[in-house]
């Protein structure tokens, strides 16, 4: 039975609220084991793992080990065209790579299915750190921001190369 609850006295809750933060590494790691990754890092990391000139060729796929086990796993890998052969070369290299990289025997056999590999576009550069215009005095020069700092350099100049008083113009129904 449980304990009656006193008067002005809140009941014990089953769950707490958590923060998003929280959850979103239990999502990541849901959808990377639905398509056959328990640890996604080996997706991030893959050109850690390979090495560059291997990275550019191929692409971990799924990572699949038997029932009830977290070993012995057989990793799939989708390899650009002609480089198939290659990649079937190194295969013992890669098993030996990616272990090392998890620590222990995740993986005991590597599937190779050639396909093309898409690769995540490259982050761009932030704007360029270049000092602000004297013109725009010295309020803009204390700001770290390079993003910030370039878009009000922009409505600086922006508002500088006007002249007179701004019109606004209303449109009446």
């Amino acid at each position: 039975m449980s304990k009656p609850r006193q008067p002005g006295q809140e009941p014990q809750r089953a769950n707490r609220a958590r923060a998003v933060s929280e959850l979103l590494p239990d999502v990541g790691r849901a959808a990377f084991r639905r398509f056959g990754f328990v640890q996604s890092s080996i997706v991030s990391r893959w050109a850690e793992i390979v090495g560059p000139r291997y990275a550019e060729v191929s692409a971990p796929e799924s990572l699949r080990f038997p029932h009830g086990e977290r070993a012995n796993g057989n990793l799939t890998l989708v390899v650009r065209g002609a480089h198939a052969a290659m990649m079937q070369h190194i295969t013992p290299e890669i098993v030996e790579r990616v272990n090392r990289f998890f620590g222990y025997g995740a993986v005991a056999r590597v599937t190779i299915r050639q396909g093309e590999v898409t690769k995540r576009a490259p982050r761009q550069a932030p704007p360029s750190l270049k000092p602000a215009p004297v013109e725009l005095g010295t309020s803009l020069r204390a700001i770290g921001d390079p993003e910030l700092k370039a878009v009000l350099e922009a409505l600086a100049a922006g508002v500088a190369a006007t002249s007179g008083t701004p019109v606004i113009e209303s449109k009446e129904h």
